[in-house]
């Protein structure tokens, strides 16, 4: 499976309603961003079936990033059937991640 990207706030609300969704709040612009990117594509391929991965550009979905509080990017929120159950703010490990997803499903 591959890192779902989310280009508007509707398919975004939509798409983390139900189970349990990662998505990262990028840029690509950033950085950190890109350096996160493999990491997010690998959790896409590990938690396929349990979990959705996903992405969206803070520049081109805006009102995702207002309704979230997004200040600074990467961000990975982590939802469950809609609601944030965790938030990581920076470049995260691979390891982190995992633990955040395995204990959220």
């Amino acid at each position: 499976m591959t890192v779902r990207k989310l280009t508007g706030k509707t398919e975004f609300d939509s798409a983390i309603q139900n189970g349990v969704a990662l998505v990262d709040f990028n840029a690509s612009w950033c950085a950190p961003c890109r350096a996160q990117a493999p990491i997010v594509e690998k959790l896409a391929e590990n938690f396929s079936g349990k979990a959705m991965i996903a992405e969206t550009d803070v520049d081109e979905n805006r009102d995702a990033a207002v309704a979230y509080d997004i200040r600074s990017i990467p961000t990975l929120v982590l939802f469950k059937n809609g609601e944030e159950v965790e938030r990581l703010v920076g470049l995260q490990s691979e390891e982190t991640l995992v633990e955040i997803l395995e204990k959220t499903i």
